[in-house]
């Protein structure tokens, strides 16, 4: 991606986008949008900021839509991967990707390798995507309980750490997790939800979930055993096969939320996983509302393909590129709305992950915007916290 900047080499102070429709995520219709310093100033139509004395630097929207920056809520932005050992560990992501998938806000966790790699590099990470204009946050936490943290508590690293906004991803139902109790999650929930309320964050906990029976039992016994709110609660991974779809869709008509990866391969649909925008699409039609559900790319994660006697033969990286491509996927091939297809991967997630200023297209709202086709939702320019990025 290749950034503009002015004359003087500085980013334009004043943008004015002007004359496309406008989606914040529902539909306003044509209209201009006016960003300055990171925010957005104004939405509404014949917005002329000429003569205001700054210099104005215009976009024309024509024939494309304007959208909220993608909110994705599970990128392993430090790298993921490990588990078949260190070759196959992946690379860290690259700003210029996010970009370019059109993924202006991120939520990053260590996964399963919690050895070898370090929240303070994911910090690290996550401070480095922020230089570009991308709001980059973390996870304490990781698959196992109890939990590795910075600080040396999950109400410390949420209470002290700007970047870090929740706990996870804490692994159930998965041979890779630590297997742990109700009791156990009920306490890391409590100290997640704590810390979060001493730092005015949602304290929210992201729940691998495995292929295995028990889908998301556990998070209803701890939810029902202790008084941990069931939104507390954000399993991912929950169209890995169609049980635990249908389980998803029960814990959310019970007051929860759930993430369906949107990363997948022909070997995981092959093997029952249903694809992220069929899955939306189903939900939707289901009745469950889509502020309770979100789409997340898994970015960087490993994507392992076996042979048939179940050897290891080759590995890909999840691509962030896929949240976009299921937006569209849903909006284009399932007919799911596109108001709906961008929610869940912008508002539905700034939501429950305690971004106020995230996922909307309103005067306020920090300037993460999007430059879409019309007709095919190719991205055409991403606007990352009031810098514009263009295709190179």
């Amino acid at each position: 991606m290749r950034e503009y900047r002015g004359p003087d080499g500085a980013p334009p102070a004043l943008w004015w986008i002007r004359g496309a429709e406008v989606m914040t995520p529902a539909p306003l219709g044509r209209a201009d949008v006016l960003a300055a310093h990171g925010r957005v100033l104004a939405v509404g139509r014949g917005l002329d900021p000429r003569g205001c004395g700054v210099a104005v630097t215009e976009i024309d929207g024509t024939g494309h839509l304007v959208v909220p920056g993608l909110v994705d809520s599970l990128v392993h932005f430090g790298g993921g991967g490990g588990e078949g050992g260190f070759a196959t560990r992946m690379p860290p992501l690259a700003a210029g990707t996010a970009l370019a998938a059109g993924v202006t806000s991120m939520v990053g966790a260590l996964g399963t390798d919690d050895v070898t790699r370090s929240h303070a590099d994911l910090l690290a990470c996550a401070r480095a995507l922020a230089d570009t204009g991308l709001s980059a946050y973390t996870l304490t936490g990781s698959y196992r309980v109890p939990p590795v943290t910075l600080t040396g508590s999950v109400r410390g690293d949420l209470a002290f750490i700007p970047e870090m906004i929740g706990l996870g991803e804490v692994a159930i139902a998965d041979h890779r997790g630590s297997q742990p109790s109700a009791a156990e999650l009920a306490r890391l929930a409590s100290d997640a939800r704590v810390g979060g309320m001493l730092a005015g964050k949602a304290g929210t906990v992201l729940v691998h979930c495995g292929d295995a029976p028990e889908g998301l039992a556990l998070l209803r016994e701890a939810s029902s055993r202790w008084p941990v709110p069931i939104p507390q609660w954000h399993p991912t991974h929950v169209n890995r096969n169609a049980t635990l779809f249908a389980d998803g869709l029960d814990f959310v008509r019970e007051g929860g939320s759930i993430d369906f990866t949107t990363s997948s391969t022909p070997d995981f649909v092959a093997a029952g996983e249903i694809p992220a925008a069929r899955a939306l699409a189903e939900a939707l039609a289901a009745g469950v509302p889509v502020a309770r559900l979100t789409l997340s790319s898994d970015g960087q994660a490993s994507l392992p393909h076996f042979d048939a006697q179940g050897r290891l033969v080759s590995l890909e990286v999840a691509p962030i590129a896929s949240l976009l491509d299921a937006v569209r996927c849903a909006t284009l091939r399932h007919g799911v709305a596109l108001t709906d297809a961008l929610a869940a991967a912008t508002s539905s997630p700034a939501a429950i992950w305690g971004l106020a200023r995230k996922g909307r297209v309103v005067p306020g709202a920090d300037a993460d915007l999007l430059l879409l086709d019309r007709d095919t939702l190719a991205l055409r320019g991403t606007m990352a916290g009031g810098r514009w990025w263009t295709p190179t």
